[in-house]
């Protein structure tokens, strides 16, 4: 990429905002690292995904023409949760079908907004971001990423450049972890149930961590944990282990 498009804005999904706010100052380290200049928009919002997912398509349309306002000027929108870039990418221009313009702007932005991984391995081409992390791991792949964008391969790249990473596979790694947005809510036993299956598979594998992609999958995974009192399997979102081995405040 040349020097004039060395420059994203971020996006923050409001679950990384509101829970894990790590996974922001930490998806900034790793951009920085990179070697990209990073924004934040604080008048972002909400993408409306959540809405959207409930059938309330007029609320979905009132945050997304916020969301295409605020970032539609931006080089590039990286986001670190493939369900979010999902939602601007397949879902804005279907929420805008009756209104050109608009549906014209929704594509326009979504053809520039990617999933972190994504970003760095197909766009970027920054694979080695000379991370290190000692732990033996394994990976669960987030429904939206892996059926709604094709990433697969992309964080096993990057994780494979992991100094002190061990990455080991477990089964059934495709399978969902039960969050599925209102669906963790809605169906709360049947999510928990789905929730400790993953950890079990996990756990089996001899991991001390499993790296999760999305958000909220965390959350449900580690909600899953909290209940698990001396479980010491650990979940954390992929950003912490791209993030480690560098001091503060030299990224």
């Amino acid at each position: 990429m040349e020097s004039t498009e060395r420059r994203v804005s971020l996006f923050l999904p409001c679950l990384a905002d509101m829970f894990y706010p790590r996974i922001g100052t930490d998806t900034v380290r790793i951009l920085k690292r990179a070697g990209f200049a990073v924004s934040y928009p604080r008048r972002q919002t909400c993408c409306g995904q959540p809405a959207m997912n409930v059938g309330l398509a007029g609320a979905a349309r009132a945050m997304a023409r916020r969301f295409i306002r605020v970032f539609e000027s931006a080089p590039v929108v990286v986001c670190p949760s493939g369900s979010c870039v999902l939602t601007v990418r397949q879902h804005y221009p279907e929420l805008f079908r009756d209104e050109p313009g608009w549906r014209q702007r929704a594509r326009a932005l979504g053809e520039k907004t990617f999933e972190l991984t994504d970003f760095l391995v197909n766009r970027a081409q920054a694979v080695d971001l000379k991370a290190r992390y000692e732990a033996r791991a394994t990976l669960h792949d987030s429904c939206h990423p892996l059926r709604g964008l094709g990433l697969k391969d992309e964080p096993r790249r990057l994780l494979a450049q992991v100094e002190g990473l061990e990455l080991v596979e477990m089964p059934e790694a495709e399978v969902c972890c039960g969050f599925g947005g209102s669906f963790m809510a809605r169906f709360g036993e049947l999510s928990a149930a789905m929730a400790h299956q993953k950890i079990d598979q996990a756990a089996a594998t001899g991991a001390e961590v499993l790296i999760l992609t999305e958000p909220g999958c965390l959350l449900n995974v580690d909600s899953a944990l909290r209940s698990r009192r001396r479980e010491t399997l650990r979940a954390v979102h992929l950003t912490e282990i791209l993030a480690g081995g560098w001091e503060e405040g030299r990224v």
